[in-house]
């Protein structure tokens, strides 16, 4: 109630009405192996499991099929989405076994403006799968950016330069997240870092392996960084479901 008077103040004092609370937002991060998990089973209600779990806003998820033949034929990214409730949205790198191999976003806010901007060629074609989203309580804009770099330092850089361009003109709220193959202090995400705040993960920060955790490999990354409160970030200690750790990030969007 006193919010509400003090609101029905501010509009009728300035004419204008009162900025909108700001939104918290979670965001997971997973590479899945194209859901075949260290016991060698393929098993994406296991991956489903997790994300309704975590219960996040966005999903930025890397080596998805699409009616691939390993994976049974099945489109992989409709299925987490029918399993999770949230929209799903794929981006194919390259044909394989019949289907498409790539990434995907899932979303659990309108969306609009979903791009899948091809990046430089490495072994393997890579894109930068991106997707504009509205808060459904306070109408605020926010870009979501999956990627999955590959495979040398030098095809990752230029990956990174040519995503970089790609939004260089972009003023919305961006989260870049994904496996970027790449490790702390290494060229490119100190190039990245010229751009992007690199949200910390604090002491317990390896994402590769699940089972044996090594290095650090996936990220979450925002700009700008003024637009942002980061709440925390952490890692899920799963072992099985693949050989990548989850990450999940809540942030204030303001």
């Amino acid at each position: 109630m006193i919010r509400l008077v003090l609101s029905l103040f501010v509009l009728l004092a300035t004419g204008c009405a009162p900025d909108p609370d700001p939104d918290t937002v979670r965001v997971l991060a997973y590479n899945i192996h194209h859901g075949e998990g260290m016991d060698e089973a393929l098993d994406l209600e296991r991956i489903a499991a997790i994300i309704r779990d975590v219960d996040p806003d966005f999903v930025a998820l890397q080596e998805i099929d699409s009616v691939v033949t390993r994976t049974g034929g099945v489109d992989q990214a409709a299925v987490l989405g029918e399993l999770t409730g949230m929209t799903p949205f794929f981006g194919g790198f390259m044909p394989y076994q019949g289907g498409t191999y790539g990434m995907a976003l899932l979303s659990a806010w309108p969306t609009r403006d979903v791009t899948n901007f091809r990046l430089p060629n490495g072994e393997e074609p890579r894109s930068a799968l991106s997707l504009v989203a509205t808060s459904p309580s306070s109408g605020r804009q926010l870009r979501i950016v999956g990627i999955h770099f590959y495979m040398t330092q030098e095809e990752r850089l230029a990956q990174a330069v040519s995503l970089n361009d790609h939004l260089a003109t972009d003023s919305l709220p961006t989260v870049l997240a994904g496996d970027f193959n790449s490790e702390p202090g290494g060229v490119v995400m100190e190039y990245l870092a010229e751009n992007w705040h690199i949200v910390p993960k604090g002491d317990d920060n390896l994402t590769f392996s699940s089972y044996d955790p090594f290095k650090e490999i996936d990220f979450m990354l925002l700009r700008p960084r003024d637009r942002f409160r980061v709440v925390r970030q952490y890692l899920l200690d799963e072992p099985v479901a693949s050989d990548h750790r989850p990450l999940v990030m809540d942030i204030v969007l303001e």
